[in-house]
């Protein structure tokens, strides 16, 4: 029997139908036995170990040295939408075909971005914290509405978060490397957005191009106490930088869903003016089982349209 090895860390919580249907298909399914996010020796071991023609893939690094030694498999099944955890030429190489689900994370990022905004502007997460701790902190807040929300990276979830904060009253601006015009987004340079913006949101794949694209240089060009919000993927900011920056003033606050090293231990920890959440932003309940069930139905295409 063909084995299916599914490394996304709650596979099927919500929707446990859905590996019933794999094995319905004649597939021996295994699922990730650590429960978190898979290191590059742990995804390498398991792939020898149960030698799968298939994988339902998160964000553990499917590495060139995972991928050739594994000549049986033959279908990734990314669940979610970032590409950036695959060797995507290794894979075209060896001729292993290599899928995601880039709708079904759109609107869970993208409220989660509304949310991480709105309370990072009111500061929720201090005044929550201080009564946890017998205080009673009221800190004095401001409106997204009037702002000027500046968004790094117009796809799918950018364009969702516009339409979205739209209706708060507030400007739109957009810059995006990969494209020149936007239907419903004036796209101005980066280095402009970066100086108006009242609050920045980063909504950009992961790359060699777009690693730390908020960096020391570009934070000294943000508006004196602008708010950084980053849903999209870690490795885009500079996280020491920004530390200082919070630190120093430049910036009033910073919220972060995703790290270049997670978890997250970093020196953000310390900081007060940060929101810090674990990488959530597709894990919505209706967002999850959508997210799941196109990751089935991509893996099970994909291996029949190679028979």
């Amino acid at each position: 029997m063909r084995t299916i090895l599914i490394t996304t860390s709650t596979f099927g919580e919500q929707s446990p139908e859905l590996i019933a249907s794999l094995e319905a298909a004649d597939f021996k399914v295994v699922l990730n036995p650590h429960r978190r996010k898979l290191t590059e020796s742990e995804v390498g071991a398991l792939i020898q170990e149960y030698r799968p023609v298939g994988m339902i893939a998160g964000v553990e690094p499917l590495t060139r040295a995972v991928m050739t030694s594994a000549p049986f498999l033959k279908v990734i099944s990314r669940c979610g939408i970032g590409m950036d955890s695959v060797d995507l030429t290794a894979a075209e190489e060896l001729g292993i075909l290599v899928m995601n689900t880039p709708d079904a994370p759109t609107i869970p990022v993208a409220e989660l971005t509304i949310g991480l905004i709105l309370a990072l502007l009111r500061g929720l997460h201090r005044s929550d914290a201080s009564i946890r701790q017998h205080g009673w902190e009221r800190p004095m807040g401001a409106l997204l509405h009037g702002k000027t929300l500046g968004i790094i990276g117009c796809g799918r979830i950018g364009s969702c978060v516009a339409k979205i904060a739209t209706a708060f009253g507030c400007k739109v601006i957009g810059n995006d490397p990969y494209r020149s015009d936007h239907h419903c987004l004036e796209l101005i340079s980066l280095e402009s957005l970066l100086q108006i913006s009242d609050v920045i949101s980063l909504h950009l794949p992961y790359t060699e191009q777009t690693h730390h694209i908020v960096d020391e240089e570009r934070i000294k060009l943000m508006k004196q106490g602008a708010v950084l919000v980053n849903a999209s993927r870690g490795g885009l900011v500079d996280e020491e930088a920004l530390a200082e920056a919070l630190r120093d003033g430049r910036l009033s606050g910073a919220a972060l869903d995703c790290f270049e090293h997670e978890p997250y231990t970093g020196p953000l920890v310390s900081v007060e003016n940060t929101l810090l959440t674990g990488h959530i932003g597709s894990y919505a309940c209706e967002g999850r089982m959508i997210m799941e069930r196109q990751a089935a139905e991509n893996l099970l295409n994909g291996l029949r349209d190679l028979k």
